[in-house]
């Protein structure tokens, strides 16, 4: 069983039925969101690389990436990249390996820069549309050998059953999303389905939602960066938004009929003055809005201002032994199961530190609040300290979640 887990009751009202709410997600082609994917996917394609090669996910830490706005000079009908993206790679990672080979030791380089590269363009490729990795962005990679107390302490993790958290660190998760939530995330990854773009392509990826809600009533704040060579002149891009405004209605009303939602789309424009939110590739990128890994969505996939979160950058981070990623989703997934299997709870949240050194499993302290007209009695918290040591025992099958991208949850 784990150490010091503090079951208590929240005496509040659940974030549902609060007054007011505000809910963000910024959706795959903010640069924000592209520097977060990029960093994970950098560490997904050393960890595959590692694995193949070596057996093992050797150490790495790839939580810094920079996305640098490039410039761009979009027009209805046309438009060009004038200055490519520059995205920098920083961190740590295991550069070489010795080997024994033969009666003797040799030293195998990795490949660390061409890795990164290729799964970054890689990911581009996949996500984007008009947005070319070879053209359009320049990819720089800041990679250092890591630590030696930490590479030492990562090493003497991999040849225990079970490794040694990196870092003193906390994750936090919570249950369920509230409707107001599930439209923020949903609307972002409808926008951004091939299927919405096959309807109206003109759409570009980069999508940011935001949502007030007070009482039943649900301001949707939606910016949506237009394609400009798929755009003829300024009626037909007021027509465009017109469309994606009923199309986001009718979509929410499908997914929370019970909220009252009221769509403003891309409300920055001033046609009038020849003011549109209109890109070349897709992303506000390309002219100088610049992003950052850990400045985007939390691991839930959604920015909650009203809910406890973590700073935490979980991108990058290596999903072997660094604690600011696994228990960020542990948290998360030992909150759903709360919720799901203890009957009568209206809110969970989880809060999971660690200490450098210490095994994984092995958190110094997990605490969860439940928010619920229900008595805590003892038979709940054997209940829930029951389920918290049931995913911490387990904590290292995230691994292969992770770099299979299997999660039931998202990352980013």
């Amino acid at each position: 069983m784990v150490k010091n887990v503090i079951v208590t009751k929240l005496e509040a009202v659940p974030t549902s039925q609060k007054t007011t709410e505000f809910v963000e997600r910024k959706g795959l082609g903010h640069p924000d969101y592209i520097a977060d994917a990029i960093a994970e996917m950098a560490s997904l394609g050393l960890s595959r690389y590692y694995k193949e090669h070596f057996g093992v996910i050797l150490h790495h830490n790839v939580d810094k990436v920079l996305v640098v706005g490039g410039q761009a000079q979009p027009k209805f009908g046309g438009g060009d990249v004038l200055r490519p993206i520059r995205i920098i790679v920083a961190g740590r990672a295991t550069t070489t390996v010795e080997l024994e080979q033969e009666g003797r030791t040799v030293h195998e380089i990795v490949p660390v820069e061409e890795v990164i590269i290729d799964e970054a363009k890689n990911w581009i490729r996949n996500n984007f549309r008009f947005l070319d990795p070879d053209r359009h962005i320049v990819i720089e990679c800041a990679i250092g050998c890591g630590s030696v107390d930490l590479v030492g302490l990562f090493k003497l993790g991999i040849t225990r059953r079970t490794p040694l958290a990196n870092d003193t660190s906390l994750g936090v998760g919570f249950a369920p999303l509230t409707p107001t939530e599930k439209i923020v995330y949903e609307v972002e990854r409808y926008i951004n389905s091939r299927e919405f773009k096959q309807k109206m392509p003109a759409a570009g990826e980069d999508v940011k939602v935001m949502a007030f809600r007070r009482d039943r009533h649900v301001i949707l704040t939606v910016a949506c960066a237009f394609i400009s060579h798929l755009v003829s002149d300024k009626s037909e891009y007021l027509s465009l938004k017109e469309e994606l405004k009923r199309r986001i209605e009718d979509f929410v009303t499908k997914i929370a009929p019970e909220l009252e939602v009221e769509v403003h789309v891309n409300t920055g424009d001033d046609p009038e003055h020849g003011i549109v939110y209109m890109t070349v590739t897709g992303t506000s990128a390309e002219h100088g809005d610049d992003g950052c890994t850990g400045r985007g969505n939390r691991v839930r996939g959604l920015i909650t201002p009203m809910r406890p979160m973590s700073m935490e950058a979980a991108a990058g981070k290596n999903p072997v032994s660094h604690i600011g990623k696994l228990y960020n989703i542990a948290a998360n997934l030992i909150a759903e199961r709360v919720y799901n299997e203890i009957h009568d709870i209206d809110e969970v949240y989880v809060y999971l530190l660690s200490q450098i050194g210490k095994p994984i499993s092995e958190p110094l302290a997990a605490h969860v609040d439940l928010v619920t007209t229900r008595q805590i009695t003892n038979n709940i918290k054997e209940e829930i300290e029951s389920i918290i040591s049931e995913e911490l025992q387990n904590i290292t099958r995230l691994t292969d979640l992770i770099i299979s991208e299997r999660l039931p949850i998202p990352l980013f």
